[in-house]
Protein backbone atom coordinates (compact mmCIF):
# COMPACT_ATOMS: atom_id res chain seq x y z
CA UNK A 1 0.00 0.00 0.00
CA UNK A 2 1.38 3.40 -1.04
CA UNK A 3 1.73 5.59 2.08
CA UNK A 4 3.20 9.04 2.52
CA UNK A 5 4.76 10.12 5.82
CA UNK A 6 4.85 13.58 7.36
CA UNK A 7 5.67 15.04 10.73
CA UNK A 8 2.27 16.77 10.84
CA UNK A 9 -1.04 16.22 9.11
CA UNK A 10 -3.66 18.95 9.35
CA UNK A 11 -7.25 18.07 8.44
CA UNK A 12 -8.94 21.30 7.41
CA UNK A 13 -7.75 24.36 5.51
CA UNK A 14 -9.65 27.02 7.42
CA UNK A 15 -8.24 29.67 9.73
CA UNK A 16 -7.06 27.25 12.42
CA UNK A 17 -5.73 24.65 10.02
CA UNK A 18 -3.80 27.20 7.99
CA UNK A 19 -2.33 28.69 11.16
CA UNK A 20 -0.97 25.44 12.56
CA UNK A 21 0.26 24.21 9.19
CA UNK A 22 2.01 27.48 8.38
CA UNK A 23 3.71 27.72 11.78
CA UNK A 24 4.90 24.11 11.68
CA UNK A 25 6.27 24.58 8.16
CA UNK A 26 8.09 27.74 9.26
CA UNK A 27 9.71 25.65 11.97
CA UNK A 28 11.05 23.31 9.30
CA UNK A 29 8.63 20.43 9.73
CA UNK A 30 7.10 18.36 6.92
CA UNK A 31 3.39 19.17 6.76
CA UNK A 32 0.42 17.92 4.77
CA UNK A 33 -2.83 19.91 4.85
CA UNK A 34 -6.01 18.19 3.71
CA UNK A 35 -9.06 20.20 2.62
CA UNK A 36 -12.18 18.92 0.90
CA UNK A 37 -13.71 22.27 0.02
CA UNK A 38 -12.44 25.81 -0.59
CA UNK A 39 -9.37 26.94 1.27
CA UNK A 40 -10.04 29.52 3.97
CA UNK A 41 -12.88 27.61 5.62
CA UNK A 42 -16.07 29.14 6.96
CA UNK A 43 -14.56 32.52 7.80
CA UNK A 44 -13.42 33.32 4.27
CA UNK A 45 -16.13 31.61 2.25
CA UNK A 46 -19.44 31.82 4.12
CA UNK A 47 -18.75 33.51 7.43
CA UNK A 48 -16.76 36.50 8.66
CA UNK A 49 -15.59 37.90 5.33
CA UNK A 50 -18.78 37.83 3.21
CA UNK A 51 -20.82 38.83 6.25
CA UNK A 52 -18.64 41.90 6.86
CA UNK A 53 -18.94 42.95 3.21
CA UNK A 54 -22.73 42.78 3.49
CA UNK A 55 -22.59 44.61 6.85
CA UNK A 56 -20.64 47.47 5.29
CA UNK A 57 -23.17 47.65 2.46
CA UNK A 58 -25.97 47.85 5.02
CA UNK A 59 -24.15 50.65 6.87
CA UNK A 60 -23.86 52.59 3.62
CA UNK A 61 -27.60 52.18 3.09
CA UNK A 62 -28.21 53.70 6.53
CA UNK A 63 -25.80 56.52 5.73
CA UNK A 64 -27.68 57.39 2.54
CA UNK A 65 -30.90 57.55 4.54
CA UNK A 66 -29.31 60.13 6.85
CA UNK A 67 -27.35 62.11 4.26
CA UNK A 68 -30.03 64.67 3.38
CA UNK A 69 -30.33 65.68 7.05
CA UNK A 70 -26.73 66.90 6.83
CA UNK A 71 -27.33 68.79 3.61
CA UNK A 72 -25.91 66.06 1.39
CA UNK A 73 -28.30 65.32 -1.50
CA UNK A 74 -28.81 61.57 -1.65
CA UNK A 75 -31.75 59.27 -2.19
CA UNK A 76 -31.79 55.50 -1.99
CA UNK A 77 -33.26 53.26 -4.64
CA UNK A 78 -33.56 49.49 -4.70
CA UNK A 79 -30.49 47.53 -3.71
CA UNK A 80 -28.63 46.09 -6.69
CA UNK A 81 -28.37 42.67 -5.09
CA UNK A 82 -26.63 41.01 -8.00
CA UNK A 83 -23.93 43.66 -8.15
CA UNK A 84 -23.39 43.41 -4.39
CA UNK A 85 -23.12 39.63 -4.53
CA UNK A 86 -20.81 39.72 -7.54
CA UNK A 87 -18.48 42.16 -5.83
CA UNK A 88 -18.53 40.14 -2.62
CA UNK A 89 -17.72 36.89 -4.43
CA UNK A 90 -14.88 38.51 -6.39
CA UNK A 91 -13.41 39.72 -3.13
CA UNK A 92 -13.60 36.22 -1.65
CA UNK A 93 -12.09 34.69 -4.78
CA UNK A 94 -9.08 36.99 -4.39
CA UNK A 95 -8.59 35.77 -0.83
CA UNK A 96 -8.92 32.14 -1.95
CA UNK A 97 -6.29 32.68 -4.63
CA UNK A 98 -3.97 34.36 -2.16
CA UNK A 99 -4.10 31.42 0.24
CA UNK A 100 -3.79 28.84 -2.53
CA UNK A 101 -0.70 30.58 -3.86
CA UNK A 102 0.70 31.11 -0.37
CA UNK A 103 0.35 27.44 0.55
CA UNK A 104 1.57 26.17 -2.81
CA UNK A 105 4.63 28.46 -2.61
CA UNK A 106 5.45 27.12 0.85
CA UNK A 107 6.70 23.70 1.88
CA UNK A 108 3.18 22.64 2.90
CA UNK A 109 1.82 19.77 0.81
CA UNK A 110 -1.81 20.57 -0.03
CA UNK A 111 -4.08 17.56 -0.49
CA UNK A 112 -7.53 18.18 -1.98
CA UNK A 113 -10.15 15.77 -0.69
CA UNK A 114 -11.95 14.50 2.39
CA UNK A 115 -9.89 12.68 5.03
CA UNK A 116 -10.96 9.57 6.94
CA UNK A 117 -9.01 8.11 9.82
CA UNK A 118 -7.69 4.59 9.30
CA UNK A 119 -5.86 4.51 12.63
CA UNK A 120 -4.57 6.78 15.38
CA UNK A 121 -1.76 8.09 13.18
CA UNK A 122 -3.07 7.59 9.66
CA UNK A 123 -5.74 8.88 7.29
CA UNK A 124 -6.98 8.04 3.82
CA UNK A 125 -7.88 10.59 1.12
CA UNK A 126 -9.15 9.53 -2.31
CA UNK A 127 -7.60 6.08 -1.92
CA UNK A 128 -4.18 7.36 -0.86
CA UNK A 129 -2.84 6.91 2.66
CA UNK A 130 -0.99 9.43 4.82
CA UNK A 131 0.64 8.98 8.22
CA UNK A 132 2.10 11.29 10.85
CA UNK A 133 2.89 11.18 14.57
CA UNK A 134 0.86 14.37 14.96
CA UNK A 135 -2.58 14.91 13.41
CA UNK A 136 -4.64 18.07 13.95
CA UNK A 137 -8.38 18.09 13.36
CA UNK A 138 -9.47 21.57 12.26
CA UNK A 139 -12.56 20.84 10.20
CA UNK A 140 -14.75 23.63 11.61
CA UNK A 141 -18.53 23.56 11.77
CA UNK A 142 -21.69 23.79 9.71
CA UNK A 143 -25.15 25.30 10.28
CA UNK A 144 -27.74 23.14 11.99
CA UNK A 145 -31.03 22.40 10.26
CA UNK A 146 -33.48 21.18 12.92
CA UNK A 147 -35.18 17.83 12.53
CA UNK A 148 -38.67 19.26 12.03
CA UNK A 149 -41.41 18.72 9.43
CA UNK A 150 -40.81 20.98 6.43
CA UNK A 151 -37.37 22.07 7.64
CA UNK A 152 -36.05 21.75 4.08
CA UNK A 153 -38.27 24.69 3.11
CA UNK A 154 -35.77 26.91 4.90
CA UNK A 155 -32.15 27.71 4.13
CA UNK A 156 -29.16 28.19 6.44
CA UNK A 157 -26.66 31.01 6.72
CA UNK A 158 -24.69 29.18 4.03
CA UNK A 159 -27.77 29.38 1.82
CA UNK A 160 -28.05 33.09 2.54
CA UNK A 161 -24.72 33.62 0.80
CA UNK A 162 -26.03 31.67 -2.19
CA UNK A 163 -29.12 33.85 -2.71
CA UNK A 164 -29.24 35.33 -6.20
CA UNK A 165 -32.19 37.56 -5.28
CA UNK A 166 -32.88 39.69 -2.26
CA UNK A 167 -35.65 38.24 -0.09
CA UNK A 168 -38.80 40.32 0.05
CA UNK A 169 -40.30 39.00 3.27
CA UNK A 170 -37.99 36.85 5.37
CA UNK A 171 -38.23 34.95 8.65
CA UNK A 172 -35.00 34.30 10.50
CA UNK A 173 -35.27 31.54 13.10
CA UNK A 174 -32.74 32.03 15.87
CA UNK A 175 -32.01 34.93 18.20
CA UNK A 176 -28.26 34.38 18.47
CA UNK A 177 -25.52 36.41 16.83
CA UNK A 178 -26.03 34.96 13.33
CA UNK A 179 -29.76 35.65 13.46
CA UNK A 180 -29.46 39.26 14.58
CA UNK A 181 -26.67 39.93 12.07
CA UNK A 182 -28.70 38.65 9.13
CA UNK A 183 -31.81 40.46 10.34
CA UNK A 184 -30.03 43.81 10.52
CA UNK A 185 -28.45 43.45 7.10
CA UNK A 186 -31.62 42.44 5.32
CA UNK A 187 -33.68 45.16 6.96
CA UNK A 188 -31.14 47.78 5.91
CA UNK A 189 -31.64 46.58 2.32
CA UNK A 190 -35.41 47.11 2.85
CA UNK A 191 -36.48 43.49 3.19
CA UNK A 192 -39.37 42.89 5.58
CA UNK A 193 -37.82 40.92 8.43
CA UNK A 194 -39.20 38.84 11.28
CA UNK A 195 -36.71 37.48 13.80
CA UNK A 196 -37.96 34.43 15.72
CA UNK A 197 -36.31 33.41 18.99
CA UNK A 198 -37.23 30.47 21.19
CA UNK A 199 -35.76 32.28 24.19
CA UNK A 200 -37.31 35.20 26.05
CA UNK A 201 -34.73 37.63 24.66
CA UNK A 202 -32.31 37.85 21.76
CA UNK A 203 -28.60 37.29 22.44
CA UNK A 204 -29.55 35.49 25.65
CA UNK A 205 -25.91 34.67 26.46
CA UNK A 206 -24.92 38.34 26.44
CA UNK A 207 -25.35 40.97 29.13
CA UNK A 208 -28.99 41.97 29.62
CA UNK A 209 -28.26 45.58 28.67
CA UNK A 210 -26.90 44.54 25.30
CA UNK A 211 -29.93 42.37 24.55
CA UNK A 212 -32.44 45.00 25.62
CA UNK A 213 -30.88 47.93 23.77
CA UNK A 214 -30.27 45.97 20.58
CA UNK A 215 -33.83 44.60 20.54
CA UNK A 216 -35.21 48.12 20.99
CA UNK A 217 -33.09 49.49 18.14
CA UNK A 218 -33.99 46.62 15.83
CA UNK A 219 -37.69 47.20 16.44
CA UNK A 220 -37.21 50.92 15.69
CA UNK A 221 -35.81 49.86 12.32
CA UNK A 222 -38.99 47.90 11.58
CA UNK A 223 -37.78 44.40 12.42
CA UNK A 224 -40.48 42.25 14.00
CA UNK A 225 -39.06 40.27 16.92
CA UNK A 226 -41.00 37.25 18.13
CA UNK A 227 -39.51 35.92 21.38
CA UNK A 228 -40.66 32.82 23.24
CA UNK A 229 -41.70 31.29 19.89
CA UNK A 230 -40.64 27.68 19.43
CA UNK A 231 -40.95 26.48 15.85
CA UNK A 232 -42.70 23.14 15.30
CA UNK A 233 -42.70 22.98 11.49
CA UNK A 234 -42.62 24.88 8.23
CA UNK A 235 -45.42 24.64 5.67
CA UNK A 236 -45.64 25.80 2.06
CA UNK A 237 -48.88 27.48 1.03
CA UNK A 238 -49.84 29.56 -1.99
CA UNK A 239 -49.17 32.74 -0.02
CA UNK A 240 -45.64 31.66 0.93
CA UNK A 241 -43.95 29.70 3.69
CA UNK A 242 -45.71 29.44 7.04
CA UNK A 243 -43.83 29.12 10.33
CA UNK A 244 -45.89 27.07 12.79
CA UNK A 245 -45.20 27.30 16.52
CA UNK A 246 -45.50 24.51 19.05
CA UNK A 247 -48.45 26.39 20.57
CA UNK A 248 -50.27 26.42 17.23
CA UNK A 249 -49.62 30.08 16.45
CA UNK A 250 -48.45 30.83 12.93
CA UNK A 251 -46.40 33.44 11.12
CA UNK A 252 -47.21 33.54 7.42
CA UNK A 253 -46.37 34.84 3.99
CA UNK A 254 -42.57 34.46 3.87
CA UNK A 255 -40.73 33.98 0.61
CA UNK A 256 -37.57 33.01 2.53
CA UNK A 257 -36.98 31.32 5.88
CA UNK A 258 -33.44 31.19 7.26
CA UNK A 259 -32.38 28.76 9.98
CA UNK A 260 -29.92 30.37 12.40
CA UNK A 261 -30.29 27.96 15.30
CA UNK A 262 -26.66 27.06 15.88
CA UNK A 263 -23.81 25.09 14.37
CA UNK A 264 -22.37 21.60 14.74
CA UNK A 265 -18.87 20.31 14.20
CA UNK A 266 -17.83 18.81 10.85
CA UNK A 267 -16.76 15.40 12.13
CA UNK A 268 -19.37 12.95 10.84
CA UNK A 269 -17.28 11.84 7.85
CA UNK A 270 -13.92 11.57 9.64
CA UNK A 271 -14.37 7.96 10.84
CA UNK A 272 -13.20 9.02 14.28
CA UNK A 273 -13.83 5.57 15.73
CA UNK A 274 -10.89 4.20 13.72
CA UNK A 275 -8.65 6.59 15.63
CA UNK A 276 -10.21 5.73 18.98
CA UNK A 277 -12.11 9.01 19.29
CA UNK A 278 -15.74 9.71 20.09
CA UNK A 279 -17.61 12.90 19.15
CA UNK A 280 -20.05 14.75 21.39
CA UNK A 281 -23.74 15.34 20.74
CA UNK A 282 -23.09 18.15 18.25
CA UNK A 283 -20.10 16.39 16.72
CA UNK A 284 -17.56 18.30 18.80
CA UNK A 285 -14.29 16.75 19.95
CA UNK A 286 -13.33 17.18 23.60
CA UNK A 287 -9.87 18.59 24.23
CA UNK A 288 -7.89 19.69 27.26
CA UNK A 289 -6.34 23.13 27.83
CA UNK A 290 -3.56 22.28 25.37
CA UNK A 291 -5.87 21.12 22.55
CA UNK A 292 -5.01 17.45 23.19
CA UNK A 293 -7.77 14.93 22.48
CA UNK A 294 -8.17 11.66 24.39
CA UNK A 295 -5.83 9.98 21.88
CA UNK A 296 -2.11 10.89 22.13
CA UNK A 297 -0.84 12.52 18.95
CA UNK A 298 -4.29 13.73 17.84
CA UNK A 299 -5.31 17.33 18.51
CA UNK A 300 -8.32 19.49 17.70
CA UNK A 301 -8.56 23.25 17.32
CA UNK A 302 -11.18 25.82 16.39
CA UNK A 303 -14.93 25.42 16.09
CA UNK A 304 -14.69 21.62 16.05
CA UNK A 305 -13.84 21.65 19.77
CA UNK A 306 -17.07 23.32 20.89
CA UNK A 307 -15.06 26.02 22.64
CA UNK A 308 -15.11 29.71 21.73
CA UNK A 309 -16.04 29.71 18.03
CA UNK A 310 -14.07 32.73 16.81
CA UNK A 311 -11.54 32.93 13.98
CA UNK A 312 -8.78 34.63 16.02
CA UNK A 313 -9.14 31.95 18.71
CA UNK A 314 -8.63 29.18 16.14
CA UNK A 315 -5.60 30.99 14.71
CA UNK A 316 -4.05 31.49 18.14
CA UNK A 317 -4.71 27.86 19.09
CA UNK A 318 -3.10 26.64 15.87
CA UNK A 319 0.04 28.75 16.19
CA UNK A 320 0.53 27.93 19.85
CA UNK A 321 -0.03 24.24 19.29
CA UNK A 322 2.66 24.20 16.60
CA UNK A 323 5.03 26.12 18.86
CA UNK A 324 4.44 23.62 21.66
CA UNK A 325 4.89 20.56 19.46
CA UNK A 326 7.80 21.67 17.32
CA UNK A 327 9.58 24.55 19.05
CA UNK A 328 9.88 23.29 22.61
CA UNK A 329 7.41 25.84 24.04
CA UNK A 330 5.93 23.26 26.39
CA UNK A 331 3.61 25.49 28.40
CA UNK A 332 2.23 27.62 25.60
CA UNK A 333 -1.54 27.53 25.16
CA UNK A 334 -4.54 29.77 24.56
CA UNK A 335 -6.01 31.62 27.53
CA UNK A 336 -9.76 31.36 27.03
CA UNK A 337 -10.53 34.02 29.65
CA UNK A 338 -11.52 37.55 28.62
CA UNK A 339 -11.76 36.89 24.89
CA UNK A 340 -13.36 39.91 23.20
CA UNK A 341 -16.06 39.38 20.61
CA UNK A 342 -18.22 41.49 18.33
CA UNK A 343 -21.66 40.92 16.87
CA UNK A 344 -22.04 42.74 13.56
CA UNK A 345 -25.63 43.66 14.15
CA UNK A 346 -27.20 47.07 13.49
CA UNK A 347 -26.09 48.65 15.76
CA UNK A 348 -23.05 46.54 16.52
CA UNK A 349 -22.31 44.83 19.83
CA UNK A 350 -18.92 44.47 21.50
CA UNK A 351 -18.22 42.57 24.70
CA UNK A 352 -15.33 41.29 26.79
CA UNK A 353 -15.28 39.62 30.18
CA UNK A 354 -18.09 38.81 32.57
CA UNK A 355 -21.66 40.00 32.19
CA UNK A 356 -23.22 41.69 35.21
CA UNK A 357 -25.14 38.52 36.06
CA UNK A 358 -22.02 36.37 35.76
CA UNK A 359 -20.00 38.76 37.92
CA UNK A 360 -22.64 38.71 40.66
CA UNK A 361 -22.84 34.91 40.50
CA UNK A 362 -19.05 34.49 40.70
CA UNK A 363 -18.12 37.27 43.12
CA UNK A 364 -21.28 37.92 45.13
CA UNK A 365 -23.85 40.72 44.97
CA UNK A 366 -22.01 43.11 47.30
CA UNK A 367 -18.68 42.79 45.46
CA UNK A 368 -19.97 44.12 42.14
CA UNK A 369 -20.19 47.75 41.05
CA UNK A 370 -21.74 48.66 37.71
CA UNK A 371 -21.33 51.82 35.64
CA UNK A 372 -23.66 52.50 32.71
CA UNK A 373 -24.42 55.19 30.20
CA UNK A 374 -26.74 55.58 27.22
CA UNK A 375 -26.78 58.32 24.60
CA UNK A 376 -27.10 59.22 20.93
CA UNK A 377 -23.69 60.03 19.44
CA UNK A 378 -22.94 63.07 17.30
CA UNK A 379 -23.26 60.94 14.19
CA UNK A 380 -27.01 61.59 14.57
CA UNK A 381 -26.86 65.23 15.64
CA UNK A 382 -28.82 66.33 12.57
CA UNK A 383 -30.61 63.08 11.81
CA UNK A 384 -34.12 61.92 12.56
CA UNK A 385 -32.90 58.32 12.74
CA UNK A 386 -30.95 58.48 15.99
CA UNK A 387 -29.43 55.18 17.13
CA UNK A 388 -28.67 54.58 20.80
CA UNK A 389 -25.20 53.79 22.06
CA UNK A 390 -25.12 52.09 25.47
CA UNK A 391 -22.15 51.06 27.59
CA UNK A 392 -21.63 49.09 30.77
CA UNK A 393 -18.51 48.59 32.88
CA UNK A 394 -18.67 45.75 35.42
CA UNK A 395 -16.26 46.09 38.35
CA UNK A 396 -15.40 43.80 41.26
CA UNK A 397 -13.91 44.40 44.70
CA UNK A 398 -12.84 47.45 46.67
CA UNK A 399 -10.30 48.39 43.99
CA UNK A 400 -12.98 48.02 41.29
CA UNK A 401 -11.13 45.69 38.97
CA UNK A 402 -12.80 45.85 35.56
CA UNK A 403 -14.05 42.35 34.79
CA UNK A 404 -16.49 43.18 32.00
CA UNK A 405 -17.08 45.80 29.29
CA UNK A 406 -20.28 45.62 27.24
CA UNK A 407 -21.08 47.96 24.37
CA UNK A 408 -23.82 48.41 21.80
CA UNK A 409 -23.82 51.17 19.19
CA UNK A 410 -21.97 52.60 16.22
CA UNK A 411 -18.23 51.89 16.04
CA UNK A 412 -18.12 49.73 19.17
CA UNK A 413 -16.64 46.97 17.01
CA UNK A 414 -13.52 49.08 16.56
CA UNK A 415 -13.29 50.69 20.01
CA UNK A 416 -13.48 47.43 21.96
CA UNK A 417 -10.07 46.07 20.95
CA UNK A 418 -8.03 48.55 23.00
CA UNK A 419 -10.27 48.21 26.03
CA UNK A 420 -9.97 44.43 25.77
CA UNK A 421 -6.21 44.86 26.25
CA UNK A 422 -6.90 46.85 29.41
CA UNK A 423 -9.26 44.20 30.80
CA UNK A 424 -6.76 41.45 29.96
CA UNK A 425 -4.05 43.36 31.84
CA UNK A 426 -6.22 43.68 34.95
CA UNK A 427 -7.11 47.38 34.72
CA UNK A 428 -9.20 49.00 37.43
CA UNK A 429 -11.89 51.63 37.15
CA UNK A 430 -9.31 54.12 38.44
CA UNK A 431 -7.07 53.24 35.48
CA UNK A 432 -9.94 54.01 33.14
CA UNK A 433 -10.65 57.28 35.00
CA UNK A 434 -7.00 58.33 34.87
CA UNK A 435 -6.94 58.05 31.08
CA UNK A 436 -7.50 61.37 29.29
CA UNK A 437 -10.57 61.22 27.06
CA UNK A 438 -10.52 61.79 23.30
CA UNK A 439 -13.26 64.35 22.67
CA UNK A 440 -15.77 64.31 21.10
CA UNK A 441 -16.03 60.57 20.64
CA UNK A 442 -18.30 57.84 21.88
CA UNK A 443 -15.32 55.90 23.25
CA UNK A 444 -14.54 58.67 25.75
CA UNK A 445 -17.59 57.64 27.75
CA UNK A 446 -15.69 54.55 28.89
CA UNK A 447 -13.12 56.72 30.67
CA UNK A 448 -15.48 59.42 31.97
CA UNK A 449 -18.25 57.48 33.73
CA UNK A 450 -18.17 58.68 37.34
CA UNK A 451 -21.40 57.65 39.03
CA UNK A 452 -22.11 54.00 39.77
CA UNK A 453 -25.63 52.76 39.28
CA UNK A 454 -27.44 52.32 42.61
CA UNK A 455 -28.22 48.70 43.29
CA UNK A 456 -32.00 49.24 43.15
CA UNK A 457 -32.00 51.75 40.30
CA UNK A 458 -32.44 50.52 36.76
CA UNK A 459 -32.03 53.97 35.20
CA UNK A 460 -28.94 54.58 33.11
CA UNK A 461 -26.57 57.39 33.91
CA UNK A 462 -26.72 59.90 31.03
CA UNK A 463 -23.92 62.45 31.50
CA UNK A 464 -22.58 64.98 29.03
CA UNK A 465 -23.83 68.08 27.25
CA UNK A 466 -22.50 67.71 23.71
CA UNK A 467 -24.95 65.05 22.53
CA UNK A 468 -28.67 64.34 22.58
CA UNK A 469 -29.65 62.05 25.45
CA UNK A 470 -31.83 59.10 24.51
Amino acid sequence: MNRQYYELIVIGGGSGGLAVAEKAAQLGRSVAMIEGNKIGGTCVNNGCVPKKVMWYAANLAHAVDDASSFGIPAQRGATDWQRLVEGRENYIDNINRYWLNHVDDSTIVRVQGHARFTGASSVEVNGRHYSAPHIVIATGGQPIVPDLPGANLGITSDGFFELSRQPGKVAIVGGGYIGVELAGMLRAFDSRVTLIAREDRILEHFDDMVSDVLASEMRKQGIVIETGFEVAELQRLDGGTVVVGTDGNTLEGFDTVIWAVGRRANTASLNLEAAGLLAGRDGDIAVDAYENTAVPGIYAIGDVTGKTALTPVAIAAGRQLAARLFNGEIGTRVDYNNIPSVVFSHPAVGTVGLSEAEARAHHGENAVTVYETSFQPMRYALSEHGVTTAMKIVCVGDNESVVGVHLVGDNVDEMLQGFAVAVKMGATKADFDNTIAIHPTSAEELVTMKVARPAADDQLDIPGEWRKAS
